[in-house]
């Protein structure tokens, strides 16, 4: 039950920061972007019609969609976000009415990209659905067998070239750009304090190695075996995983024990297991 109240309020939070970003930045700005809200701030433009209003409807229909599509499962993990939207999205339009509009539309397609985008990979990261134009590729896969990213992306290009149909050239250039900002801020955001490095060691004085990053770093280490390639001599490698924190303690023990160690460092985009997502476990 905590884990469902903790889940709900990240939701509800995450949210609101796409709501600040849409009423704050996007809506007053004219910026064209894709989902289910570029239909709603599409309907906005073109209409008149309360964005909040807009994308009430259109979430209802879908939800409904998925509902008899994917069954009630599906339909109780979308629920949350389906109808909370419309209403944070229409709070953050009061809020917004009393404060100046922002007129510099690079500042609203940066704010908001971020903005935007940190909200969706907060909300993603819970495993809950953001709900709206996300049903109809899940339901399109589960009938027809398609790819959901591909019917993601193509029904995101369809929005967006609808609207580019009826705005500026510069505000649908300046939307392109919003699409890739939030697009990068929501991948960051989903490996946030995940990522980590990975360092892998060859040296004729590996043992040595593995000790001193097991006592010293406090870190595991895996030894895999090999073979150099131009005198073809038997070799061990030692691959441990460490936080960006403890790399250069790493290193610099490495380089204390055997200076001409080859070490070969890359970045991993998450890290699952003991001394990870688990507590740490000693013999």
């Amino acid at each position: 039950m905590k884990q469902i109240i903790k889940t709900s309020f990240i939701v509800v939070i995450g949210l609101f920061f796409y709501a600040v970003g849409v009423a704050f930045f996007i809506e007053p700005s004219g910026l064209i972007t894709g989902g289910g809200t570029g239909i709603a701030l599409f309907i906005h433009h073109m209409f008149g019609v309360k964005t909040s209003y807009a994308a009430f409807v259109i979430n209802t229909v879908l939800f409904f969609v998925g509902w008899w599509a994917m069954g009630k499962k599906f339909a109780a993990n979308t629920l949350l976000a389906t109808f909370c939207w419309p209403v944070e999205i229409h709070i953050a339009e009061i809020i917004a009415a009393h404060y100046p509009p922002i007129d510099d539309v690079v500042l609203c397609t940066v704010f908001g990209g971020l903005l935007v985008g940190f909200s969706l990979g907060v909300v993603i990261r819970t495993g809950s659905s953001t709900g709206g134009m996300d049903i109809p590729p899940i339901v399109l896969n589960k009938f027809f067998g398609t790819s959901i990213s591909r019917v993601m992306w193509a029904l995101d290009i369809c929005i967006l070239a609808v609207q580019a149909m009826f705005t500026d050239i510069n505000l649908v250039l300046y939307g392109i750009i919003l699409v890739v900002i939030y697009t990068m801020t929501m991948d960051k955001t989903l490996i946030l304090g995940k990522a980590k490095t990975q360092i892998k060691v060859v040296s004729k004085k590996s043992d040595e190695i593995r000790r001193a990053i097991l006592q010293d770093v406090d870190r595991g280490v895996t030894v895999m075996y090999g073979r150099t390639g131009y005198l073809g001599k038997d070799t061990e490698i030692c691959l441990s995983i460490v936080s960006t924190r403890e790399l250069a303690k790493a290193e610099k023990l490495v380089h204390e024990i055997d200076p001409e160690a080859f070490i070969i460092v890359s970045r991993v985009s998450e890290v699952k297991g003991r001394g990870f997502t688990e507590q740490k476990k000693y013999l």
